[in-house]
């Protein structure tokens, strides 16, 4: 782990390298004080040299000047180094959430997700900039102070120097209690967000069934853990820093009895002695307060970055070695013996059942099929598959020959558009959404796409035409506006295959028809999977699969299906139109 953490120094080592320099001379310039001291006190003060007392006074003011420069510079760069490094994490962190497959974000909620790239990488960014800095100076420091006190009286200096070990052991002993409070911490913040971002999202839902008194308690669950975790973290600390802050008092008690006992009974230890030797050992202490200090703060960073790496070393999306990118696929597609379950836990050896079961079918070039079942069936989980969005168990899926793992997912996904019931719009404008099918379209082709899609004459009676903004998720939008931006989308795109996951399940009857159309026009020239309950808008299909319990129970035309008597198709169309 700290070689990957040092690894995000390398870009900017030159600056860190001067920050560090910066932190040598702070720690030279500190000892300045004490060596003035003891030259003062032991020269110029007896022989009454009073010019040259005020000379050295200035010589150290003049170090103080350059001290307060030095500082400014190691907080302000050293600060730079620490964000651009949390900034170079987190564009990290970004690029490896586009690349891990959608089982992840099942299991994974968003505002844990987003916990870990803004408050835990906010902890290591602090740890980047403050932990070289003050294990450098501190250390620094407490080396040149100690050496500095042998030359005064080594014995001194070994009597006090007999309490660093029992700190060391101390820190030893609260580290491993520190990280796993501190790890716990981390968690419930992640829990409060993750909670947090689904109460906002769903506000409207909440205000609507007037539930935000159930609302309050599931938070509060959240809010009651943090607090606990992070009490037993506070805990842990006070019992650290107590115990350490009276390893630090009892440096004091040593230096007034010890220091007390050689001024009065040795000839090499006088006044002037004991005084610097308190000057200097209040400059060791003081470092060593800090580095007690720190080991919080190294806790925050270490778990802050052991959660980032969590994220960077999961496994990505995959296809096999070798995979080829494919500019313009036909849309021939081919399922054969394709089984596969959402749950699998092969680790405790659990076997679940399937979600789909041996499914075979095939379906042409430019036609359309339709999926109809019970809900659960296995319906959307093969739209699902066929972009690779979720890796088989056991057959293969063929478009145009290939095996869709020895494609590339870029050029298999940008010959496939996607037209749900639940439209996800991004915080934008509705050109921004619109051009999300294609980047690099021209203004007139989104304009044509948005004509296709029947929704361009809307636009333009709106005031900032296309350039309305339309909120969060599109809230400022009708279903069928949305679902008509989603469309547009999908024609601008020009996948060879479409499909069409429930698209107009969700829509009032006028809605639904004004949208049919659109599909119609969408779904021309391209191999199209439809999943509907309502049958009458799959009629037209060039055939059907029956989906029950994750198989094909019967496929074929609609005027075929109807008329098997006790058929699955048969029963489904009955319970429909003949109430």
């Amino acid at each position: 782990m700290l070689k990957r953490f040092i690894s995000y120094y390398k870009p900017y080592r030159k600056m860190f390298a001067l920050d560090m320099l910066a932190s040598l001379l702070i720690s030279l310039v500190g000892m300045a004080y004490p060596i003035l001291t003891n030259k003062i006190t032991k020269e110029f003060v007896h022989e009454g040299k009073i010019e040259w007392i005020i000379l050295f006074g200035i010589g150290l003011l003049v170090c103080y000047i350059i001290r307060m420069l030095l500082r400014y510079f190691v907080q302000y760069y050293g600060h730079v180094i620490g964000v651009k490094m949390q900034g170079d994490m987190r564009r990290d962190m970004f690029n490896k959430l586009q690349k891990l497959p959608f089982s992840y974000y099942d299991e994974n909620e968003t505002g844990k997700i987003m916990s870990r790239m803004t408050n835990d990488l906010q902890n290591v960014s602090e740890l980047a900039h403050h932990g070289p800095e003050n294990l450098f100076i501190c250390g620094i420091t407490i080396i040149l102070s100690f050496v500095y006190l042998l030359t005064i009286n080594w014995i001194f200096t070994v009597a006090i120097f007999a309490c660093v070990p029992v700190l060391v052991v101390i820190a030893i002993f609260f580290r491993r209690r520190l990280k796993n409070t501190s790890m716990e911490t981390r968690k419930a913040v992640a829990s409060i967000n993750a909670r947090l971002e689904s109460s906002i999202t769903g506000i409207r839902v909440t205000k609507a069934f007037t539930n935000d008194v159930k609302e309050s308690e599931k938070f509060e669950i959240s809010n009651v853990e943090y607090i606990s975790s992070r009490s037993r973290m506070y805990k842990a600390m006070g019992q650290f820093h107590s115990y350490t802050s009276f390893i630090t008092d009892i440096f004091n008690v040593i230096i007034l009895v010890v220091g007390g006992i050689l001024v009065i009974t040795s000839d090499q230890f006088d006044l002037s002695s004991y005084t610097t030797f308190i000057v200097s050992v209040n400059l060791f202490i003081s470092p060593l307060n800090t580095l007690i200090n720190f080991v919080e703060q190294y806790q925050d960073g270490v778990t802050g970055f052991s959660r980032f790496l969590e994220i960077m070393d999961q496994d990505e999306e995959s296809v096999n070695e070798g995979a080829i990118s494919i500019d313009k696929l036909h849309g021939n597609i081919e399922f054969k013996n394709v089984s596969f379950s959402y749950l699998e836990n092969k680790e405790e050896n659990i076997e679940y059942e399937g979600v789909l079961k041996n499914v075979s079918l095939n379906i042409q070039e430019g036609k359309t099929i339709a999926l109809v079942g019970p809900s659960g069936g296995g319906k959307t989980t093969i739209c699902h598959l066929i972009p690779n969005f979720y890796k088989v168990n056991q057959g293969e899926i063929l478009i145009d020959g290939h095996n869709i793992n020895d494609v590339t997912f870029h050029s298999l996904r940008k010959n496939i558009g996607i037209v749900q019931q639940d439209v996800f719009l991004f915080n934008g404008t509705i050109k921004e959404n619109i051009l999300y099918g294609n980047l690099d379209a021209s203004d007139e082709e989104v304009y044509d796409a948005a004509r296709k899609a029947n929704i361009h004459d809307y636009i333009l009676t709106l005031e900032d035409g296309y350039d309305t903004q339309i909120g969060e998720r599109g809230i400022k939008l009708s279903g069928g506006q949305k679902q008509r931006l989603s469309i547009a989308r999908v024609f601008l795109k020009n996948p060879s295959i479409l499909i069409l996951d429930e698209a107009t399940s969700a829509l009032d009857n006028a809605t639904e028809i004004l949208i049919q159309k659109a599909l119609d026009d969408l779904t021309k020239g391209r191999t199209t999977l439809v999943v509907a309950h309502r049958l009458s808008t799959i009629k037209n299909a060039d055939e059907i699969y029956v989906i029950e319990d994750g198989q094909i129970v019967e496929h074929g035309p609609h005027d075929e299906l109807v008329n098997i008597e006790d058929g699955a198709y048969s029963k489904l169309y009955k319970a429909q139109f003949e109430r």
